[in-house]
């Protein structure tokens, strides 16, 4: 009797830890109607710049640019296989394309959102127009 006391002592304290344990890696992934917004005016110049390209259709700069993005880290809202599309925002002083991109949903020309990344797909923000 005792031992069966103990073992089920155990398995709560067990059930309780995973709980937390979920519990605590879910509030710190944001959900995605949680990212923080950045007004277009307080992007870097290079981004501003992205964004008319991407409005007018291009050219870009890099080969990659306008490829399907698939949300992988799934910090952007879940949507369709092909509805999100990566830009690369050029660092000035990279010898490579750097960290930082827009990643826009929708129509490419006309996009319903965009999110900038400073720190390539690590963190989001929504862009305010």
């Amino acid at each position: 009797m005792l031992h069966a006391r103990h073992a089920l002592r155990a398995a709560a304290s067990l059930m309780l830890a995973a709980a937390l344990f979920v519990a605590a890696t879910a509030a710190a992934r944001s959900p995605p109607d949680a990212l923080p917004e950045v007004a277009v005016s307080a992007l870097p110049t290079e981004a501003r710049e992205v964004l008319a390209q991407i409005r007018a259709g291009g050219p870009f700069r890099y080969d990659r640019d306008g490829v399907t993005f698939g949300n992988r880290e799934r910090l952007l809202p879940a949507q369709s296989r092909r509805y999100y599309h990566e830009y690369t925002v050029p660092t000035p002083g990279a010898s490579n394309r750097g960290a930082r991109r827009i990643v826009c949903g929708g129509p490419q020309r006309s996009p319903a959102v965009c999110y900038y990344s400073a720190d390539h797909y690590q963190s989001y923000a929504r862009i305010r127009e």
